[in-house]
């Protein structure tokens, strides 16, 4: 008898605003501006890159190529999708 498996993809588990928070607040703690981008694309897929890009204010393609591996997301790209979220950036003492 083989073992049959099949690929994990995390977007089936960020079905809930605590879900995404949680995972986020885990990028954002490791700190590397990849994994932060990577999360935030795995949090768009999740949700919807056409219903997400519509409340960050930007278009899907350019949100697909700012969250993308080798995207560099503009700050004002990054801010719409936290709103687009309903989450807030808010700076902490290390």
């Amino acid at each position: 008898m083989s073992v049959k498996t099949t690929l994990w993809d995390v977007t089936e588990h960020l079905d809930s605003s605590e879900s995404i928070a949680e995972y986020l607040e885990a990028a954002f703690e490791d700190g590397d501006p990849a994994l932060i981008a990577a999360a935030l694309g795995d949090v768009a897929r999740a949700m919807g890159m056409t219903q997400l890009a519509g409340k960050a204010g930007v278009t899907r393609e350019a949100l697909y190529k700012a969250l993308s591996p080798t995207g560099d997301p503009r700050l004002s790209t990054f801010l719409g999708v936290m709103k687009g979220l309903g989450l807030k950036l808010t700076p902490r003492a290390a």
